[in-house]
């Protein structure tokens, strides 16, 4: 069956991905995946959380947040806290970007990753961290000029979803697929080829060792395009 965009199965959204896209951040990126629009920031701040203390070590951390009308139909501020499906995304995002650096002795300082969804048409996670690596590598940049300490950043890290959606295996789903998948997995990898999550669901049916090795696959191929796609716009 024909995917809603005609794109192959194989095939990511178009991307682009615009390096210092907000002027006050000390990292940013704006990340675009077909319908999938995320503003991604990162701010340098003084001190850490009270387990990293006396340490002289640093701290990365992530916040995620959808903006009312990023939908089809305007969702609530969540305006007592995050809730537990925004917790689990900024956890994940954040796990993914600490995987990224090189070290945390980059002296008592937080480097908050902020992920906004403008927009959202499926994966705006795997957006949030692919998006989120850009501007944590110029934060990290940014700190280096200022302490005169070698940049704390080490490997690219960036993510896609995959899944089974009408019986074929697919590569970034956007909503409709995502909606509808029998299966549907989100995959976190360093460059190169390292994996640091694999998030694998049966939404609608189970999944034999074969199909997730065959999902695995496309994923890290698509996953390889989004580690060309950051080294050219920081010109690593």
């Amino acid at each position: 069956m024909p995917r809603p965009d005609g794109r192959a199965n194989s095939q990511l959204r178009p991307l682009v991905l615009e390096r210092h896209a907000n002027p006050y951040a000390e990292g940013s990126c704006l990340i675009r995946m077909g319908g999938t629009l995320v503003h991604c920031t990162a701010s340098v701040e003084a001190g850490v959380p009270g387990f990293k203390k006396g340490s002289g070590e640093g701290w990365v951390t992530a916040e995620y947040a959808m903006l009312p009308r990023a939908t089809v139909e305007r969702t609530s501020r969540e305006r007592n806290g995050p809730g537990g499906r925004t917790q689990e995304i900024q956890r994940l995002i954040g796990r993914s970007l600490r995987a990224a650096m090189a070290t945390m002795a980059f002296g008592e300082h937080t480097i908050r990753i902020d992920c906004d969804v403008l927009q959202a048409d499926g994966g705006t996670r795997t957006a949030g961290i692919t998006g989120g690596c850009v501007a944590l590598a110029d934060a990290c940049a940014w700190l280096a000029e200022r302490t005169g300490i070698p940049s704390p950043f080490g490997q690219l890290v960036a993510a896609v979803s995959v899944g089974v959606v009408e019986g074929e295996e697919r590569l970034d789903l956007a909503y409709l697929e995502d909606r509808d998948a029998h299966v549907d997995a989100n995959i976190v990898m360093l460059d190169p080829a390292r994996f640091v999550e694999v998030q694998g669901t049966g939404e609608h049916d189970s999944f034999s060792r074969a199909q997730l090795e065959r999902l695995l696959d496309l994923a890290e191929r698509g996953i390889a395009e989004l580690f060309t796609a950051q080294r050219q716009v920081l010109g690593r």
